[in-house]
C-alpha cells in the first residue's frame, strides 16, 4: 500500500489524480475500493477523485463486478478516447504505421510504400499513411523513427541523404511536420527507437549503461548511459557507421557518403562479399549470414569450415568496432540487433562476444535482441505514448476540467 503525500490541496489533488491514473492504467479495471488500496487514499477522497477524473473525461465506468462475496462493485478504467498517438516506422521501402489509445490498444495498422518528393508531397504521403491505419480521433502526438538524426541546432535532418529519405531534408523539419499533420510531431533515430523498446521490455530491462548495435545493410549503436538515451550535442550519437576503424577507407578516402568506415568493414554489402570468398554465396546478407551459420553449425565438411571462418572474421571486424565503443561507453551489456545479428543468431553472437572479451579490458555481456515485431514501431509508440500521458496524466484537475501544468 502507498503512503498518501500531504501538501496543499490543490497539489494533493494533482498527486492523487496522477497516482490514481498510473494505477488505473495498470492495474485497470478497479473498483473503488480497491483505487483506495492501491493509492493509499481514503474511502470519501477516493470517491471524489473518481468523480473528478470522469468529470473530466479522464476516467469511465466498466461495468460491474459481480460473483464475489458482499456486495456488487461498479469498475473504473482509463478513458481510452482520452488520448490517441500514431508511432511511424520511415524506411526507403515503406511507411509503416501504428495508432493507439493513451492505454496503449493498437487501434489500427497500416502499410504505405516509400515516401518521396518535395516537402508538399512528404507530407501528403505521411497524412496518407496515417489516414490508412484509422484512428477513431484527433491525434495528439506523432512519433517518426527515420534512418538519420535532426540536429538539433539547426532544426535540419542529418545523417541521411536526399537518395535514402527523399524530401526530408529541409529547414525547420519538426515544425513543418507538425504544421502539415496538425499535431505535435517528434522525429527520432531509428535504432534509438529500438534501444528504448529493448531498454523497457527487452534484453536490456535491467541494464542502466548498454550499447545496441544495429547490423543489417546499414549500421546503427544507440548508446543508453545511467538509464538515459545520450543523443549527443549534434544528436548523431551512435552513428557509428561513419566510425573511422582499421583496415577500413576513410571519409577523406572516399567523400563524406561513401563508403568507408565502420559501415564499409561490417555493413551488409561488405558481410556479404566477405561470405562470398567463403563459399557461401546469396542475394543479401541475411540469407547469407543465416546460410553460413546453418553450415557451420554442421561442424564438419570442408563447407562447414569455410562457413566458420567467414563467420569468424566477420565476428571480428564486429567487434573491433564495439571494442573502440566500449573502451569509452564502458557499458555493461551490448545489445545485437538487426537482421544480420539475427540471422546470425546465438552462433554468431558467441563469437563476437569472444572476439570482444579479446580486446577489452572490461567484459560487457553480449545478448541478442528480444524483441518480436517491428521494434522501430515499439519504440515510437513507447515514446508517444509517455510523452502523452505525462501531458494527460500531469493535469491539474480543477472543476471537472483539465489544464496543463
Amino acid at each position: 500500500m502507498k503512503t498518501p503525500l500531504h501538501g496543499t490541496p490543490s497539489l494533493m489533488r494533482a498527486i492523487n489524480d496522477r497516482t490514481a491514473l498510473q494505477v488505473l492504467l495498470e492495474r485497470g479495471p478497479l473498483t473503488r475500493p480497491e483505487i483506495g488500496e492501491l493509492t493509499g487514499l481514503s474511502k470519501p477522497t477516493a470517491f471524489q477523485l473518481l468523480a473528478r477524473l470522469q468529470e473530466a473525461g479522464l476516467v469511465v465506468g466498466d461495468g460491474i463486478r459481480a460473483g464475489q462475496p458482499g456486495r456488487t462493485a461498479e469498475t473504473y478504467r482509463i478513458n481510452p478516447a482520452a488520448a490517441y498517438v500514431a508511432a511511424l516506422d520511415v524506411t526507403q521501402d515503406r511507411i509503416g504505421v501504428q495508432v493507439a489509445d493513451i492505454t496503449g490498444e493498437i487501434r489500427g495498422e497500416h502499410t504505405l510504400p516509400a515516401p518521396g518528393g518535395e516537402p508538399g508531397p512528404l507530407i501528403d504521403r505521411l497524412r496518407a499513411a496515417i489516414a490508412g491505419a484509422g484512428a477513431p480521433g484527433p491525434l495528439r502526438r506523432v512519433v517518426i523513427g527515420v534512418q538519420g538524426a535532426v540536429d538539433p541546432t539547426t532544426g535540419v535532418l542529418c545523417y541521411a541523404t536526399d537518395e535514402d529519405l527523399p524530401g526530408w531534408r529541409i529547414p525547420d523539419l519538426l515544425p513543418t511536420l507538425s504544421a502539415g499533420l496538425g499535431t505535435a510531431v517528434a522525429v527520432e533515430n531509428d535504432v534509438n527507437l529500438v534501444a528504448m523498446a529493448e531498454q523497457a521490455r527487452g534484453a536490456a530491462a535491467a541494464c542502466p549503461d548498454f550499447v545496441l548495435l544495429w547490423a543489417d545493410e546499414g549500421l546503427g549503436a544507440a548508446l543508453v548511459i545511467g538509464g538515459r538515451l545520450h543523443r549527443g550535442f549534434y544528436g548523431g550519437a551512435g552513428e557509428v557507421g561513419y566510425m573511422p576503424v582499421p583496415g577500413a577507407a576513410t571519409a577523406r578516402d572516399t567523400g563524406r557518403f561513401g563508403s568507408h568506415g565502420y559501415q564499409a568493414l561490417v555493413g551488409g554489402p561488405a558481410v556479404r562479399d566477405l561470405l562470398r570468398t567463403y563459399g557461401v554465396d546469396a542475394p543479401d546478407v541475411r540469407q547469407a549470414v543465416s546460410a553460413a551459420a546453418a553450415l557451420a553449425g554442421q561442424g564438419t565438411g570442408r563447407a562447414a569450415e569455410e562457413a566458420g571462418a567467414g563467420l569468424r572474421l566477420v565476428a571480428a571486424r564486429v567487434a573491433v568496432g564495439l571494442a573502440a565503443i566500449a573502451s569509452v561507453v564502458d557499458p555493461g551489456l551490448v545489445v545485437l540487433a538487426g537482421g544480420l545479428m539475427s540471422a546470425g543468431g546465438e552462433y554468431l553472437r558467441d563469437l563476437i562476444e569472444r572476439e570482444l572479451h579479446a580486446l577489452t579490458h572490461s567484459q560487457p555481456r553480449v545478448r541478442l535482441s528480444a524483441l518480436a515485431g517491428n521494434p522501430v514501431l515499439a519504440g515510437a509508440m513507447d515514446l508517444a505514448l509517455a510523452t502523452v500521458r505525462d501531458e494527460v496524466f500531469g493535469s491539474v484537475v480543477r472543476d471537472g476540467l483539465t489544464a496543463p501544468r
